[in-house]
């Protein structure tokens, strides 16, 4: 494994961040590993140096919380050991305050946060989203009081259009607050849109990128796959694949993807991974793993080396899209 900063700051994290996603209740989440399954998965990637861990409030109805807080007490000797996010913004309660970012639903949900996770801080928490009913100022103040309470460590945002995240970083800076340390964005080899304004931001703000869905929700880790080998308990049941990507569209990167990995005799998942990390404002990307093989793949795809060529080999095929977050 490799380490390095996030952003500008100084905290070092493990070049894959794995993403809790996958783990917590399959009766609120279908397709969620309960925790006697998850456990020997998220084991099995602190054992090969993995120390990044992503989950947010919302999955599983706050279950992937739970039981992210019980693997990781239960895996790592101290609490400082690993790098813990978590995210806030999608409704947790029927009642109208029990979403957004509001001061009152941020401090509320840090709190519960913390306490599904068990323990008194995160290091880097999230906006999983914009919010266009409160004034970026009141969120900014609120997330910079969770700072100087000592309840997270970091900030940092995720998918927005470029110029709502540079106007929260400017909010942030002329008024003495915490600005945010990460974006998370959209960005694989099917959707490079962030290319544009995005990451050129991050790069220039020193800003980490920790992107998600880098495998674009396993359609790149199945390239050249067919029957039952190309789908999976989550391709059935999450309508966001069909919403983010198109197989007509997509066709040819796929195609290439699998055909550089049959040249290079690596898993398709390797060889996609390892594009993202080649590039240059990518910080880590958020793998989720289901099997002891995904996680194998990501961290094998730290030590993949791509050329000049099949780099551009994988990129060439690309085209405008629309934005989707």
């Amino acid at each position: 494994m490799e380490y390095t900063r996030l952003g500008a700051t100084g905290l070092q994290v493990s070049r894959i961040c794995l993403g809790m996603m996958s783990y917590g209740d399959p009766d609120r989440q279908e397709w969620a590993l309960p925790q006697e399954r998850a456990e020997p998965i998220v084991r099995r990637a602190a054992e090969a140096g993995v120390t990044f861990f992503d989950t947010a409030d919302v999955y599983s109805d706050g279950q992937s919380e739970v039981v992210t807080g019980k693997m990781l007490r239960a895996i790592f000797p101290r609490r400082e050991d690993y790098v813990l996010a978590t995210k806030v913004y999608f409704p947790m309660g029927e009642g109208r305050n029990d979403r957004g970012l509001s001061r009152k639903h941020i401090h509320a949900a840090i709190d519960a946060s913390l306490r599904r996770l068990g323990t008194d801080y995160v290091d880097l928490y999230q906006i999983h989203r914009w919010d266009d009913h409160t004034p970026i100022e009141e969120t900014m103040e609120a997330l910079h009081e969770v700072v100087k309470a000592g309840k997270a460590r970091y900030l940092g945002a995720s998918s927005m259009w470029a110029w709502q995240f540079a106007k929260a970083q400017h909010v942030a800076q002329v008024n003495g607050w915490t600005r945010f340390a990460a974006m998370q964005p959209h960005y694989n080899l099917l959707y490079r849109e962030e290319e544009r304004e995005m990451l050129p931001l991050c790069a220039d703000q020193g800003v980490g990128v920790i992107p998600w869905s880098p495998l674009a929700r396993g359609v790149l880790a199945r390239a050249g796959a067919s029957g039952s080998s190309a789908s999976t308990a989550r391709t059935g049941s999450d309508p966001r694949i069909d919403a983010l990507y198109d197989p007509d569209n997509d066709r040819v990167i796929v195609d290439r993807v699998a055909q550089l990995a049959r040249e290079r005799e690596l898993p398709p998942a390797r060889v996609a991974l390892a594009w993202l990390l080649h590039q240059p404002t990518v910080t880590a990307p958020i793998v989720g793993a289901t099997r002891d093989a995904h996680v194998d793949d990501a961290v094998a795809a730290v030590s993949v080396g791509l050329s000049d060529k099949e780099l551009a080999f994988l990129a060439e095929p690309y085209r405008p899209r629309e934005v989707r977050f």
